[in-house]
């Protein structure tokens, strides 16, 4: 098992460029199965789950190229269906929250699909129904096969649908409209997730010769095509890691720079740290943290606490609540975090408190955090990673703590951040990878 020590207390500079999108990376390489012919992905993340997905391709028999770093060449010509049934590709898509973004196109080109519980994060319960309800809306059949613990999934041939999603799901809508795009007339998908990862799946899958409207609105159409043909894409900067690289940098930089992050993609993220008062600087498409001595949290016009809660896009992404929390405990002011979404996300504010932080864990969906003002810094400890996101505030935690801090489990982090470690040494962080038995 690999850990983190980390020596706090050590000031960032520099700059730092985000990676590709994981969420983005995970849906495009997905895609590429619904054509036969050679697509090019460009900014892919050099991170576990990203890698392990596109393993999992090869094993089914896709034909995987490296071009060059971070860029890949796809082509699903000779795809083995057999081994799709296998009990080998059922168990390694248990260990892959991932692999169930293979269901619509493979569906949606093969007719067939069989289907187990991924793994992933331990953040509470991540239901499927979304994704099923739409396929069943598309003319799927379901058998649950007992002895295997598993569900096979049939369809003849899937027929357009209008669908209302009983919930705005990110990979309920990036599967339905790939189950789709090769479907039989027009689906419509009304309370579609709408995140600039989605729009960039669509635009992907037109450049394939899908025909998609309603890009960027909670209500697209697939009009259905006989096949798709190859293209090309380019991923974008990960909005998650970009908000982890602000946090970073309000609670321990001194002036860092972070470099090409899309930011029309980024939509309220930016503004949510300004909440808790973080100064940011926009010059083109780089974000600049100045040191930030002081940071005052807002309140509401009426003068009531600050809320900041999780919401569909363009509200909070869920995935940065973790580390919104932890710059809060360092400003000055209070603010009550509702994670609506996941019901075990907040459990990590256990660390934080261990470490000096004042945070009042109200139930498993909300913590009110009481700021130090810098007043106290954060004790170091010893530490596990839970899940991505709660890693990366972890480790935001300790390097701005005083002494020598441990975090264990940190495969967790690496699933989600490329290098991290060797990139955030490069601003002046002192962060050693170490084996443990």
């Amino acid at each position: 098992m690999e850990s983190f020590i980390i020596e706090g207390g050590n000031r960032l500079s520099g700059t730092i460029t985000p990676q590709g999108a994981k969420n983005e990376a995970l849906q495009i390489i997905s895609a590429t199965l619904l054509t036969s012919e050679e697509v090019i992905v460009r900014n892919i993340p050099d991170i576990l789950d990203v890698n392990n997905l596109i393993k999992l391709l090869q094993d089914i028999g896709v034909k995987v190229r490296k071009l060059a770093p971070n860029e890949y060449s796809f082509q699903a010509d000779e795809v083995n269906l057999d081994f799709l049934e296998s009990e080998e590709f059922v168990r390694k898509c248990a260990s892959l929250r991932g692999s169930v973004l293979l269901y619509g196109p493979l569906l949606g080109r093969f007719g067939k699909a069989t289907i187990t519980k991924p793994g992933g994060d331990k953040i509470g319960r991540r239901r499927l129904d979304t994704h099923f309800l739409g396929f069943k809306n598309l003319g799927a059949r379901f058998v649950h096969v007992e002895e295997r613990n598993v569900y096979e999934i049939k369809a003849d041939k899937f027929v357009g649908s209008y669908m209302l999603l009983d919930e705005a799901s990110v990979t309920g809508t990036a599967n339905i409209i790939m189950a789709a795009v090769l479907a039989e007339g027009t689906t419509t998908i009304y309370n579609a997730a709408c995140e600039p990862y989605i729009q960039q799946l669509c635009h992907l899958l037109n450049a394939m010769g899908a025909k998609i409207s309603g890009i960027a609105s909670n209500m697209i159409t697939v009009s259905g095509v006989n096949a798709l043909h190859g293209a090309e894409h380019r991923i974008l900067p990960d909005m998650i890691e970009v908000g982890s690289f602000i946090g970073m940098a309000a609670m321990i930089g001194d002036g860092i720079r972070i470099k090409d992050v899309s930011v029309k993609n980024l939509g309220i993220i930016p503004d949510t740290f300004r909440r808790l008062g973080v100064q940011i600087i926009e010059e083109g498409d780089d974000l600049i943290i100045p040191r930030q001595e002081h940071y005052v949290i807002d309140s509401f016009i009426d003068g009531s606490i600050m809320t900041i809660s999780d919401a569909p896009w363009p509200g909070v992404t869920p995935d940065l609540i973790s580390v919104l929390l932890v710059v809060a405990t360092q400003a000055q002011g209070s603010v009550l975090f509702h994670q609506k979404m996941f019901e075990s996300r907040l459990f990590f504010v256990d660390k934080l408190i261990d470490m000096g932080a004042q945070i009042i864990l109200c139930d498993p969906h909300r913590a009110v955090v009481v700021g130090h003002d810098h007043s106290r810094t954060l004790r170091a400890g010893r530490m596990s990673s839970p899940d991505i996101r709660a890693g990366i505030a972890l480790l935001i935690a300790a390097l701005s703590a005083r002494g020598t801090s441990r975090i264990d489990n940190i495969t967790q982090i690496d699933r989600g951040y490329e290098n991290i470690e060797a990139r955030l040494n490069a601003l002046g962080a002192n962060i050693k990878r170490v084996e443990i038995c």
